[in-house]
């Protein structure tokens, strides 16, 4: 039977590669829905040749011109606009699957929307659980609504896991390639722009994410991911540097083995993966040769020069809302850095700062969470003006 897509951040990395599996198997996959944020003309190439039944641009200032270049095509699907209207979408009828993949907060809201009807969520937006991971696990077992990871590294770790008891788990081992800065100095790390942290080793990833894994904060969300998804501790949880970016991750269980996933570092292999579960369906991807490598390397990341990590760290262990603050500060450092208002050190300083302002809430419900979320992002752009 073929499933029904809503594709949250359909212009992003994740989504044009989701829509490339679709590509792969029409005989699956339908797009129902296409939701981006600002990308109008990458919308309207992805509604031309998709035809999904509804398209939505998450600016409404965007509406009128979506909707004049939309019926220039022919275009006879439903046009909405803005947060309520994304909101909407994912719980309409039709759709099986929901890939929530727009980046930063913004997917808070309609993935908890998704999860109350019961839909399928792929799950690519880390930040919806490093904000509000409680609520999303409550609810999902509430109305039965499965979340599957995309992320390459929750994947794998997923995939380690189908046929073993939870309860057995010793360490999960998240690996991490070490980003554009791995060898830097912090007197090196001091000068670096924008272009130098965007051009990643291994991964093509959107600007935010990249940024956000230059900086290992990325790696830091992920940790709190893996808390949420798999029900582990966080002292349980173990990030490795392994440049190669081969194993994906592991799970260590209390007999001492180790189960790994290992691949090319391609994040169309998760989504399709998330997408046909139980299934395994044949590919084109590329495919890793071991022979080739030769090797592979683990090293322990290091909190001196990468503190964002151990931010996350902190921010998880205090629980409540601090993750939420931790992800609004990042979103506003990020930007600034990209926008180069504040330099690559000080995005660590200015969540860290952030982190301690912000009014902590030790057991938040969602209001609770968009209110922190405006008053840790009004906290980081002062002293982002005042040059911190």
């Amino acid at each position: 039977m073929v499933k029904n897509l809503c594709i949250l951040g359909s212009t992003g990395s994740i989504g044009t590669q989701t829509l490339d599996v679709v590509r792969s198997y029409p005989d699956r996959y339908s797009v129902y829905a296409l939701c981006a944020h600002r990308s109008i003309d990458k919308l309207v190439e992805q509604a031309r040749e998709f035809k999904p039944e509804v398209v939505c641009i998450a600016d409404e200032s965007l509406y009128e011109k979506l909707s004049s270049q939309l019926s220039a095509i022919g275009y006879e699907g439903k046009v909405w606009a803005g947060a309520d209207a994304i909101a909407q979408v994912v719980v309409l009828p039709s759709i099986d699957i929901v890939v929530a993949a727009m980046v930063g907060y913004a997917g808070l809201r309609p993935t908890i929307e998704a999860v109350k009807a019961g839909k399928t969520i792929a799950l690519a937006n880390k930040e919806t659980l490093v904000v509000a991971g409680e609520i999303i696990c409550d609810l999902a077992r509430t109305y039965h609504a499965p979340i599957l990871p995309v992320d390459s590294e929750h994947s794998a770790i997923f995939q380690s896991l189908v046929g073993e008891d939870r309860s057995e788990i010793e360490k999960i081992l998240l690996t991490a390639s070490g980003g554009p800065f791995r060898t830097f100095t912090l007197d090196k790390m001091r000068t670096v722009t924008a272009a130098d942290a965007l051009k990643h080793p291994n991964w093509e990833m959107g600007a935010k994410i990249t940024i956000d894994s230059a900086s290992m904060i990325n790696k830091g969300f992920e940790v709190i991911e893996a808390k949420w998804l798999f029900g582990v501790p966080v002292e349980k949880i173990q990030v490795l540097v392994h440049p190669q970016s081969v194993v994906h991750s592991a799970v260590q269980f209390t007999d001492g083995a180790i189960k790994a996933q290992l691949g090319a570092p391609d994040m169309r292999l998760p989504i399709q993966y998330a997408l046909s579960f139980p299934e395994r369906l044949a590919s084109s991807f590329p495919r890793a040769d071991l022979f080739e490598l030769g090797s592979l390397t683990f090293e322990q990341p290091d909190t001196a020069r990468f503190p964002n990590l151990a931010l996350a760290y902190e921010a998880i262990k205090r629980g409540g809302n601090m993750p939420c603050i931790l992800n609004a500060a990042n979103e506003v450092a990020n930007l600034a850095f990209r926008e180069n208002r504040c330099g690559f050190l000080q995005m660590s300083d200015i969540i860290a700062s952030t982190m301690a302002k912000t009014s902590f809430i030790a057991r938040p419900a969602y209001e609770d969470y968009v209110a922190t979320d405006a008053e840790a992002r009004r906290i980081a752009q002062a002293m982002i003006q005042d040059n911190i």
